[in-house]
């Protein structure tokens, strides 16, 4: 089967009671034809099915599961998810009041059986209370175990269903056929108040577990309660109408007023305001938004009105993949999950097999009242044993994490994913867009011979190019014309070529330019030394034999990434820096950022080999990227991991997503996972440790040493509450916080450390940097004399660019006043105006 013919789906189990009906349900899906693999999750009372369309189809999966004597819902109605909680509150709310009424019934029945067992008619009383109890109020386990019966099976009702109706029965024969046992000297105990208070104690954990499974997929509800039912569009003559959200399209435009959330994704066409994104992002600072923004469905406008373009609507927005993202993974299963599964498969039936094993026992060796022991012991076994709780130890455990991890936006796409994070001991980070904010802008142009054209050469060259450091150059020379370029080629990892007007040009890095022996003159040597130095890359142009200009970009490291970095040093992780710029630059980012290990002038295809090797070396790594040239290392990593701002190809491939491109998620990601893998093995020890010691004390194991026979009753309410402290367990994940142990960049300061703060300091004193608005400007032909004019000048170094129109000036030998630098501007250049 080719990946490209499948499909996957989740559909809505109805009818499931226990960890057995998952396993059950998981067997039968995964042997349908054309089914790839089918996951069924308890917890969230899902199945997710990946199959081929052309061999099966989903009402050929519900009527398997039908046959199984449960429910799929295969109706994908936009209201579906809403539809689904509507049946799951009639199902509690109904459970609620059986579980009130078997209380309020049960509780005469045990005062009666406790204290006043001879009082007139105590039996036929206890027998007129429990009646409707078992038959009604319980009536659920009996029809649900018939059910199983019929299609061979057998689940945790069957269990309930057997010792409540064996208890049930018994007390009624020893009610009307007191005598048999009389002759026989036994006295005839009736077990009424078991058979009621076991029916009230499962309804009632039962009614806790279902409330407490609800509050597991909560980050589902909200992020499913983020998206507005109507939204205020703008026809075509301008008016404002009102429309359900079902009913915008692409292209529409529509108005948010303030306090409103936006409906879909688009662009801003008018106005302005401050959008808080922490639904996407975890952060609590609003985002500014203007013309040409970028806005995204469930986030939240602040003061300002503004109108935008619909670009991405329904299931294409980012909000809907969240959805779609935080669903699969919820009903993904972890490895250990596997293990759990064979055992629930097999519990009911080994269970009932030791409570037989248990009656023959007793009867056999416990002499006169070796048979009510006996069935006292099967009754209990039959009540302690629950698969739930091992059913529900690591699906409630990774729901509540995942959906955690997406309210702080960190997106896990699987359980196994959140359980690799744990072992991770080795992070590679890609720079651009990872450590750096991936914004390369142009910081300074040299020439050493600048033609008519040449210019123009360049950026036509460079507007052929698809690397991120071509779009930095195209942006800043956009009002140069655009020329014709003949045999464009692209050379990885170093640049590209092409002629015109017969001539071959090239542009890209100092390897390029020495493999083709092209001259390099001593002024821009200089310049990119000092440039390098600096930890700016520097791209060359060049023609044929002479290098003809250095352009030096800037990409900032993200205020965040000296924090991750130290975050992750602290938790004794190593961390490795790649990138395909020059080793002085990979160096300095390196030193800034407090990274030990890099490695510069990675070629793409370098990436996942370089993985590979610390792989080899016993490492467990997490590659950090977001571009398409990290896809390949994000899939040879052990634990790939995209950034929100990259490719969709990157974050594809990744098993995780970090949506707002914040390094700091990463130890965040990694803190969640320990915590959540901790939860899950403390859920399964305390499930394992309460069926492994709870059937043998049920059995009587104790009655030979100490005398001790465990009471139906004591059991049930065992039972019940072993599967609500196993929820209650996961949901305590969401209150624990996440985020590392304090960790100061500022305060463990090294002699490294001092000497660059020492260096800042001086470097702060030596140059002083001011950044003024330029009005006035309208090509880059004005941009460049106004440049020009301020470099003019003594003691000052100049950029100036067009977009935003703005001279960043350094002084290196004192403060200049506005009124100097406006001056010698309006000299030189003409009629610019500076403001600061």
């Amino acid at each position: 089967m080719e990946n490209q013919n499948l499909t996957q789906e989740n559909f809505p189990i109805i009818g499931m009671s226990c960890a057995s009906c998952a396993a059950r349900i998981d067997k039968v899906l995964n042997r349908q034809p054309g089914v790839s693999k089918a996951i069924v999750n308890y917890a969230a009372g899902t199945a997710t099915v990946v199959y081929t369309p052309s061999v099966c189809t989903p009402n050929a999966l519900q009527q398997a599961v039908q046959a199984a004597g449960y429910d799929l819902l295969i109706q994908q109605t936009p209201n579906m998810l809403e539809e689904v909680e509507v049946v799951h509150d009639q199902k509690y709310h109904a459970l609620k009041l059986r579980t009130i009424w078997a209380i309020i019934l049960s509780i005469p029945i045990v005062i009666i059986g406790m204290f006043f067992m001879d009082m007139p008619y105590a039996n036929l009383i206890m027998w007129i209370l429990s009646t409707p109890v078992v038959f009604w109020l319980g009536r659920g386990f009996f029809t649900n175990a018939w059910k199983q019966l019929k299609h061979g099976s057998a689940n945790m009702d069957t269990l309930v269903a057997n010792s409540t109706g064996i208890a049930y029965l018994f007390s009624l024969f020893n009610l009307f056929f007191p005598e048999f046992w009389v002759s026989r000297g036994v006295h005839p105990h009736v077990y009424f108040e078991a058979a009621s208070t076991i029916i009230a104690f499962i309804l009632l954990g039962r009614l806790l577990e279902e409330k407490a499974k609800g509050n597991t997929s909560s980050a589902i509800k909200k992020l499913m309660g983020l998206q507005p039912k109507n939204v205020t569009i703008i026809t075509s003559t301008g008016e404002q109408k009102e429309i359900p959200i079902e009913q915008i399209r692409p292209g529409n435009i529509l108005l948010v007023k303030p306090g409103e959330r936006i409906a879909v994704d688009g662009v801003v066409t008018e106005g302005a305001s401050y959008v808080d994104e922490s639904m996407l992002n975890g952060e609590p600072i609003a985002i500014s938004k203007d013309k040409d923004s970028k806005v995204f469905a469930g986030t939240i406008n602040q003061k300002g009105s503004f109108r935008f373009r619909a670009e991405k609507v329904g299931t294409d927005t980012l909000l809907a993949k969240i959805i779609h993202m935080v669903q699969d993974a919820q009903g993904s299963k972890a490895p250990v999950q596997q293990i759990v599964d064979k055992i629930a498969g097999i519990f009911v039936p080994t269970i009932i097999s030791i409570a037989v094993l248990s009656f023959v026992v007793w009867v056999m060796l416990g002499g006169t009242n070796g048979f009510t022991h006996g069935l006292l012991a099967l009754v209990t076994v039959l009540i302690i044993a629950c698969p739930c709780a091992l059913g529900l130890a690591t699906p409630t455990a990774i729901m509540v994490g995942i959906g955690k991890g997406a309210e702080r936006g960190i997106l896990i796409k699987d359980a196994e994913s959140l359980e690799t994070a744990k072992k991770i001991d080795t992070i590679v980070l890609d720079k651009t867009g990872t450590v750096t904010e991936g914004k390369p802008k142009v910081s300074t142009v040299v020439w050493n011979n600048l033609s008519e054209n040449a210019e123009s050469i360049f950026y036509s060259l460079e507007k052929l190019s698809e690397h991120p450091l071509a779009e930095a150059v195209t942006s800043y020379f956009k009002d140069t014309r655009q020329i014709e370029i003949k045999h464009f080629e692209s050379i990885t990892g170093k640049g590209v070529k092409g002629e015109s007007e017969g001539k071959t040009y090239y542009a890209g890095n100092r390897q390029l330019l020495e493999e083709h022996k092209i001259a390099i003159s001593s002024v821009l040597f200089n310049n990119f030394t000092h440039l390098t130095a600096e930890a700016q890359t520097v791209i060359w142009f060049a023609d044929d034999t002479n290098a003809l200009a250095i352009v030096a970009i800037t990409d900032q490291i993200k205020k965040t990434s000296i924090q991750a970095v130290t975050e992750l040093k602290a938790a004794n992780i190593e961390v490795h820096l790649l990138t395909g710029d020059n080793e002085t630059t990979a160096r300095e980012i390196a030193r800034k950022a407090g990274i030990q290990h890099y490695k510069a002038g990675v070629l793409p295809q370098d990436k996942a080999a370089f993985v590979r090797q610390l792989q080899k070396k016993g490492k467990k790594v997490a590659m950090v990227g977001d571009g398409i040239n990290d896809s390949a290392a994000l899939a040879q990593a052990d634990l790939g991991i995209a950034m929100g701002s990259g490719s969709d190809i990157a974050i594809d491939v990744a098993q995780m997503t970090v949506i707002s491109s914040d390094l700091t998620k990463i130890p965040e990601a990694l803190e969640l996972s320990r915590q959540t893998v901790r939860t899950i093995r403390q859920n399964l020890f305390w499930a394992f440790i309460y069926n492994l010691l709870g059937v043998p004390v049920a059995a009587g194991i104790l009655y030979p040493i100490n005398g001790f026979l465990l009471n139906p009753m004591i059991a049930g309410a065992a039972m019940a509450f072993s599967s609500v402290s196993v929820v209650s367990n996961s949901l305590r994940l969401r209150k624990k916080k996440i985020q590392n142990a304090d960790v100061s960049v500022n305060l463990s300061v090294t002699e490294q450390d001092r000497e660059l703060e020492e260096k800042v300091e001086t470097l702060s004193e030596k140059f002083m940097k001011k950044e003024f608005k330029v009005e006035g400007m309208s090509c880059n032909h004005c941009r460049m004399r106004v440049e020009k004019a301020l470099n003019k000048m003594e003691g000052i170094r100049a950029t100036v660019t067009l977009n935003p129109s703005v001279a960043i000036v350094e002084f290196t030998n004192g403060e200049k006043t506005l009124e100097e630098l406006q001056n010698m501007v309006t000299q030189e250049a003409g009629d610019y105006v500076l403001r600061e």
